[in-house]
C-alpha cells in the first residue's frame, strides 16, 4: 500500500533528479569542461587552446594578455598582467573569460591550474541524460556516524592517499565512518564532513562497471547530536568525471567498495 509519505518521497526524488539533469546541463555545468591543464606541465605558461601566459608566482598565478588574446577581465577587455588566486566559484563568476569560455583558476596542494568551461563542448551537445532508477523506500535506511579518535586526526580530518581519476594520488580527508545495514548486513563507508555538517563519500559497489558507473557519490545529510542520519541510496550521485574525462575525481577509499548490489540512485549518462 502506497503512503501518504512514500508518495512525498517519490515526488521529492522526481523533483532533485529534475534538478540535477538541469544542474548538469547548464551552460557551465560539469558537461562544459573542456580541459584542466596544469601549470607544472607548461613551464613556457602556454596553454593549449587558451590565450595568454599563465605563470605560478607563490600563493598567486600570473596572468600576462595583450588586447589581442581577446581575454576578459572581471567582464572588461584585458590587456597587461593581473595577480589572480583560485575562483571560489560558481564557474559562471570566474573572473578571466573568453567570449562565451569561463577560465577557472584552480589549486590543489599546493599545484595551479587552469580549467576550460566551453558551453558549446561536444559533450555537453550530444548530453540526452542521466539514467537513473526510480525511488525506492528500501534505499533509505538508519546510519551511524562515529568520528574518527582526535590524536587520530589533525583538526578532526584523517587523511589519506587514494588515487584519482587521472591517474593521480592525492589526500583525501575523512572524518569518521558511516555505518549502516542493507538486507540484514552490515556496512561501513569511510566519509568526509563538509563544511555545514553534511557527509560526503566515494563508494564503489557490485553494479559499478556493470550497470552502473565505476564509483559514485553519497551525500547525506548532517548526523544529528547521537550521530544518527539517513543513509539514502536514492541519490547516489555520479561523480564529475562521469560526465567530462578533464575533471580529477576520487576514488573510493580502501573499505569504501561494497559487496551489495546498489541498484539505486544515478547510474549512467544516457547514450545519444
Amino acid at each position: 500500500m502506497t503512503t501518504d509519505a512514500t508518495t512525498d518521497a517519490v515526488r521529492d526524488w522526481k523533483h532533485w533528479h529534475e534538478q540535477r539533469t538541469e544542474t548538469v546541463s547548464a551552460p557551465y555545468g560539469p558537461l562544459s569542461l573542456t580541459g584542466t591543464h596544469w601549470l607544472a606541465d607548461y613551464p613556457d605558461g602556454s596553454l593549449p587552446g587558451i590565450p595568454g601566459r599563465w605563470t605560478e608566482a607563490g600563493d598567486e598565478l600570473v596572468l600576462t594578455a595583450e588586447v589581442g588574446d581577446g581575454l576578459t577581465l572581471d567582464g572588461q577587455l584585458f590587456n597587461g598582467e593581473a595577480r589572480l588566486g583560485a575562483d571560489p566559484g560558481p564557474v559562471a563568476a570566474a573572473r578571466v573569460g573568453h567570449g562565451d569560455r569561463r577560465l577557472i583558476v584552480l589549486r590543489r596542494e599546493g599545484l595551479w591550474a587552469v580549467r576550460d568551461f566551453d558551453p558549446e563542448s561536444a559533450t555537453r551537445r550530444a548530453f540526452r541524460g542521466i539514467e537513473a532508477t526510480e525511488y525506492d523506500a528500501r534505499w533509505v535506511v538508519p546510519g551511524l556516524f562515529t568520528p574518527y579518535a582526535a590524536d587520530s586526526t589533525v583538526d578532526g580530518v584523517r587523511t589519506i592517499k587514494v588515487a584519482n581519476a587521472d591517474g593521480v594520488e592525492r589526500g583525501l580527508g575523512l572524518g569518521g565512518e558511516l555505518t549502516f545495514s542493507l538486507a540484514g548486513k552490515e556496512h561501513t563507508l569511510q566519509v568526509s564532513v563538509e563544511g555545514d555538517g553534511s557527509l560526503w563519500a566515494v563508494f564503489g559497489d557490485a553494479t559499478g562497471g556493470v550497470s552502473s558507473y565505476r564509483f559514485r557519490f553519497l551525500r547525506p545529510a548532517a548526523p544529528d547530536d547521537e550521530g544518527r542520519t539517513a543513509v539514502d541510496f536514492n541519490r547516489a550521485l555520479l561523480p564529475p568525471c562521469a560526465f567530462a574525462d578533464h575533471f580529477i575525481c576520487p576514488f573510493p577509499p580502501p573499505g569504501n567498495t561494497l559487496d551489495a548490489e546498489i541498484a539505486a540512485g544515478e547510474r549512467n549518462l544516457i547514450d545519444s
